[in-house]
C-alpha cells in the first residue's frame, strides 16, 4: 500500500540552522522539499568531487574488465580524492594517446603505398632545387604529365598510381601534390609501438588501484550524504531571523518528529498535504508482495501518492504472464537453476534477497504451465511418450481464449479498484459500465477473432455498460452536460477497451512462437542424428544453441510484453500514470 503522508515544517533560528539539518538527517524520516535551489562553494564542490569518485569507479571497473591482474597488497590510500583524481587524468592520458594512435594509424595508412622514406632528405634536396613530390594519379592519366621529368609509380591501390616525381626545378605538375609526413613510415609504427607500450602501462597503473574500489565507494558514499545535507541546509527558507525546512515524512512517523522538536525547541507544523503538494510515494507491502519491488526500480516507474499501489495484482498477473510467455518447463528449469547458482554465489553479498524469491516464482509458473501443456525443450518430441495434462492447451482457439479471459478479469480489476474508490459518489458506476463493457469486448473477440457464436446475453453487457458511463461519467443537474461528458469519455475509450483485451492474444503468439523455435532446432538436430562423433557434436551444438536462444529471449520478450500488460494495458484502466515520485529522505546513509 502507499503509506499516507503528512506535510511538515520545521521552523529554527538561523543560527542553529545547521546543527537543526545534522539533527533530521540523524532523524531520518523528513523527504526534504527545498525552499529554493540548493547552490553554494560547498554544494558545487561536493558534486564535483562525486563526479570524479564516480568517473574513477568506472574507469577501474571498466579497465579491469578488460583483463589484467589485481595487486592485493596494495595500502590503502590515506587521500581518496587524490587517487579518483589521478584515476581520472590517467584516462584522460588513455584518451589522448589512443585518438592520437588513431590519427598516427591513418597517416601510416595513408603513406604506406610510398615505402618508408625521410621527409627530411626530401626537404634537403628542395634546397638544392631538386623536388621530389608525391601523387596519386590515375592510370589513363599518366599522359598528362609534363616531359623532361622523373616518373617512379612506386605502388598501385585501388585503381590509382602512387607516383614519385623528381624535377629541377618547380615544375608544374597538373595534379594535386600529396605533402610528405613529419616524419618516416618506420618512426611512425615506431612510436606507434611505443604509444602502445604506454597506454598499456597507465592500464596496468588504473588496474592497480581496483582494490581501491570499495573505499572509493564508501567515500562517494560519504559525499553524497554530505552533498544531501549541504543542499538542505543551503535550500532552506529564510525570514529575518528565522530559517525554516520543509517536507514529507510517514504519518506513522508523526510522533517521533514532534518528540524530536520538542528536544530541540524547534517550532513545527504539520499538516495533511493538499492537491498542489508534489507529495512522494512510499510503498509498504508484506514481504510476499514487495518481492516484485525489484521489478519496478528496473522499469524506472513510481505510482504517484494518490494513485493507485498496484504490487500485489503486479506481482499475480506477471506471474502468470512469465509462465505463459516462457510455455516451456524445460526452459523454466533452466531459470530457476541459474537462479539457484546465483542465490548459492552472490546470495551473501546481496542485502535485499526478494530478487530470487521473485525469480523462483516466475521459474516455477513456467515450470507448471510447461507441464500443463506437456512442453518441455518443445513438444514434437515428446509426443510418443508424454501427453498433456491440460490437452486443451494445445488448442490454439482455446488458448486465445485464455488470453482474452485474462484480459477481461486483468482490466476489470482495475475499473473495479476504481469503483471501489468513488463509492459512495455516483461516479464509481461509470467503471461498473467499463467493467460491463469489457466483457462485452470479450465475447465480441471471441466471435470476430476466434470465429465462435456471439452469445446473445453479451449484448446487454454494451447495453448497460454504455448507459452507466453516459449518465455516471461526470453526473450533474445539467443532464445535457452530463450526457455530453459521458458521450465523450465513451467515444474516446469505447475501442479502446476491445483492442486492449485483444492485445492479451500476445501470450499465446509468444508462447507459440518459443515452442515453435524449439521444435524447429530439435527437429534440425534430429535430422543430423547421432550416426558418427562428428554428427554427434553438430546435433549437441544445434540443440544447445537453439535452447540457448529461447533462454535468452524469453525474458526479453517478458519485459517488453508481460510488462507493458501490466504497466500501460491495465494502468491505463486503472487510472496509474506512474506520476510519484520515491520517498527518500535526508538520513545517514553511509554508516
Amino acid at each position: 500500500m502507499i503509506v499516507p503522508m503528512k506535510k511538515a515544517g520545521i521552523i529554527v533560528q538561523t543560527k542553529d540552522a545547521d546543527s537543526a539539518v545534522r539533527t533530521v538527517q540523524r532523524l531520518g524520516i523528513l523527504h526534504i522539499e527545498h525552499r529554493k535551489a540548493p547552490k553554494g562553494k560547498s554544494v558545487t564542490f561536493l558534486q564535483e568531487e562525486i563526479s570524479f569518485f564516480e568517473n574513477a569507479i568506472k574507469i577501474i571497473s571498466d579497465e579491469t574488465a578488460k583483463g589484467g591482474c589485481v595487486p592485493q597488497d596494495f595500502k590503502e590510500p590515506k587521500d581518496h580524492s587524490f587517487i579518483s583524481h589521478h584515476i581520472v587524468d590517467l584516462n584522460k592520458r588513455i584518451i589522448q594517446l589512443e585518438e592520437y594512435s588513431r590519427t598516427l594509424m591513418q597517416t601510416i595508412e595513408q603513406y604506406e603505398p610510398w615505402e618508408d622514406f625521410d621527409p627530411d632528405i626530401i626537404h634537403s634536396l628542395a634546397e638544392k632545387n631538386i623536388y621530389i613530390r608525391l601523387y596519386q594519379i590515375l592510370p589513363a592519366e599518366m599522359n598528362k604529365l609534363p616531359d623532361g621529368i622523373i616518373v617512379n609509380t612506386i605502388a598501385r591501390k585501388n585503381g590509382v598510381n602512387f607516383c614519385v616525381i623528381v624535377t629541377r626545378g618547380k615544375t608544374e605538375i597538373p595534379f594535386k601534390e600529396i605533402q610528405p609526413p613529419k616524419m618516416s613510415l618506420g618512426k611512425m609504427k615506431a612510436k606507434l609501438s611505443e604509444e602502445s607500450l604506454v597506454i598499456k602501462s597507465i592500464r596496468n597503473e588504473i588496474i592497480r588501484h581496483f582494490s581501491f574500489r570499495d573505499s572509493l565507494i564508501q567515500v562517494k558514499k560519504g559525499l553524497e550524504e554530505e552533498l544531501e545535507f549541504k543542499e538542505a541546509l543551503s535550500g532552506m527558507g529564510e525570514e529575518g531571523t528565522l530559517s525554516y525546512i520543509t517536507g514529507y515524512i510517514p504519518d506513522t512517523a508523526s510522533a517521533a518528529l514532534l518528540k524530536t522538536a520538542k528536544e530541540q525547541k524547534w517550532g513545527i507544523i504539520l499538516s495533511k498535504p493538499t492537491d498542489e503538494d508534489n507529495v512522494p510515494t512510499l510503498l509498504k507491502n508484506p514481504k510476499w508482495i514487495s518481492i516484485i519491488n525489484p521489478v519496478f526500480k528496473l522499469i524506472e516507474v513510481v505510482p504517484g501518492y494518490r494513485e493507485l499501489d498496484i504490487s500485489l495484482w503486479f506481482l499475480v498477473f506477471f506471474s502468470i504472464f512469465f509462465g505463459m510467455l516462457i510455455g516451456d518447463a524445460g526452459d523454466g528449469a533452466v531459470f530457476f537453476l541459474l537462479t539457484l547458482f546465483a542465490n548459492l554465489k552472490f546470495g551473501k553479498k546481496v542485502k535485499n534477497k526478494s530478487i530470487f524469491t521473485l525469480f523462483y516464482i516466475l521459474s516455477g509458473c513456467a515450470v507448471i504451465w510447461g507441464v500443463l501443456s506437456g512442453t518441455f525443450f518443445g513438444q514434437e518430441w515428446l509426443a510418443p511418450y508424454i501427453k498433456p495434462l491440460w490437452p486443451a492447451l494445445r488448442d490454439d482457439k482455446y488458448v486465445q481464449t485464455i488470453c482474452f479471459l485474462l484480459g477481461a478479469i486483468h482490466l476489470s480489476i482495475g475499473h473495479s479498484w476504481r469503483a471501489i474508490l468513488k463509492a459512495p459518489s455516483l461516479e464509481f458506476l461509470s467503471d461498473i459500465g467499463w467493467v460491463f463493457i469489457l466483457w462485452g469486448a470479450f465475447f465480441l473477440a471471441r466471435f470476430l477473432i476466434l470465429g465462435y457464436n456471439f452469445v446473445s446475453f453479451a449484448k446487454w453487457f454494451f447495453i448497460i455498460g454504455i448507459v452507466l458511463v453516459l449518465f455516471f461519467t461526470k453526473p450533474s443537474k445539467n443532464i445535457l452536460k452530463t450526457v455530453g461528458t459521458g458521450t465523450g469519455t465513451l467515444l474516446l475509450n469505447f475501442v479502446n477497451s476491445f483492442t486492449d483485451v485483444v492485445s492479451y492474444i500476445r501470450l499465446f503468439a509468444v508462447g507459440l512462437a518459443t515452442v515453435a523455435v524449439a521444435d524447429a532446432f530439435n527437429k534440425m538436430a534430429m535430422d543430423v542424428g547421432f550416426g558418427s562423433v562428428t554428427s554427434g557434436f553438430i546435433t549437441a551444438f544445434v540443440l544447445i544453441l537453439g535452447h540457448s536462444l529461447n533462454v535468452v529471449l524469453g525474458p526479453m520478450s517478458v519485459l517488453v510484453h508481460g510488462v507493458r500488460l501490466n504497466v500501460l494495458e491495465f494502468c491505463s484502466h486503472a487510472d496509474i500514470k506512474w506520476s510519484g515520485i520515491e520517498y527518500k529522505p535526508l538520513q545517514e546513509r553511509s554508516k
